[in-house]
């Protein structure tokens, strides 16, 4: 297998990198670069939405007691809901899809126990039911942000509105006759694909260099490229998949590359929302700028985001929370 292909040129005299990878290397994510249910309750895993049982010989709540008891197992999901749809990448999403999950499980286990009016009986364990099958849900979404299928709040809560999880848990909170139940605080947004135009700059330091990088992306997700300089991200620009930009001006120093592919650009978290990968160029590039009696010599580099024949510089994978967005 080969892997992307780097090259450096001047003015007068080419300077030349060429990547590749080992044949047996595997390819990571959308790209190389170079240049169940089962029956357990709790801890976000799917269980059985069967319906609760009250403690046998319990007295039942009045109304106003039962009101009190619905707000205190309600108001922890809500506020981790809440703050789920405000999660903005992968560096925090697993510990909040945790959070949320333990809150949802707390809930379920406080209002089992619970005796409620005899008018609600049925409406009650239905309730309880939807708060485990929504513990469920959100144990398939840590899987998807594990493997950086969904890599957001927003993208993990638009997936579980499709699949029915939000909704069946509302309605059930609807059915208790106007008791406090609603753990949904925020609507969740239909799927989208968010696109910037080729060649947008996300952020960038003022260009006044004579370097240039090219950058190639011959793959099939959309790309974000970012410069850092001195560990500084210094610019960051949009690629489109099967498109190429040059980044003019660049000044003269020792950059390294990073990039970032999916779908869906959330330009306020500055993330693909889905199928979200991270990388970083194995070579750092530099740009120098010569001048003689006769003559100015500065870099030009290109770069591919995708595999190409003859090259020798393998991707690194880099961490979520560690990628320099």
């Amino acid at each position: 297998m080969t892997a992307p292909r780097i090259l450096s040129c001047a003015l007068v005299t080419l300077v030349a990198l060429t990547a590749c990878s080992s044949a047996g290397d595997p390819v990571v994510g959308p790209a190389t670069a170079g240049g169940v249910v089962g029956t357990d309750q709790g801890a976000g895993g799917r269980t059985s939405s069967g319906a609760p049982s009250s403690p046998p010989g319990a007295v039942a709540l009045t109304p106003d007691e039962y009101r009190a008891e619905l707000e205190k197992a309600r108001d922890p999901v809500r506020d981790a809901v809440k703050r789920l749809a405000g999660t903005g990448g992968l560096k925090t999403l697993g510990r909040q899809l945790e959070r949320t999950t333990t809150a949802v499980d707390g809930a379920v286990t406080r209002l089992a126990a619970l005796a409620p009016p005899a008018e609600v009986k049925a409406q009650h364990d239905g309730y309880v039911g939807a708060l485990r099958e929504l513990s469920a849900a959100l144990g398939s979404a840590r899987q998807d942000a594990a493997s950086q299928q969904l890599c957001t709040g927003p993208a993990v809560l638009t997936n579980m509105d499709r699949e029915g999880a939000l909704d069946t848990v509302e309605k059930a909170a609807e059915a208790l006759n106007g008791y406090p139940a609603s753990v949904v605080p925020v609507k969740a947004a239909k799927e989208r694909d968010r696109r910037l135009s080729n060649g947008s700059f996300i952020t960038s330091e003022s260009r006044t260099g004579r370097g240039s990088l090219e950058v190639r992306n011959g793959n099939p997700q959309d790309a974000v490229v970012i410069m850092t300089r001195g560990g500084r991200k210094v610019v960051g620009v949009y690629v489109r998949k099967k498109s190429n930009f040059k980044i003019q001006g660049v000044r003269d120093g020792n950059y390294k590359i990073f990039y970032t592919f999916g779908e869906d650009w959330d330009s306020k978290a500055r993330t693909f929302t889905r199928s979200c990968d991270f990388q970083q160029f194995g070579k750092s590039v530099r740009f120098t700028t010569v001048t003689t009696a006769t003559q100015i010599r500065w870099s030009t580099w290109r770069i591919t985001l995708h595999n190409v024949i003859g090259g020798n510089v393998k991707p690194k994978k880099v961490n979520p929370g560690d990628f320099p967005g």
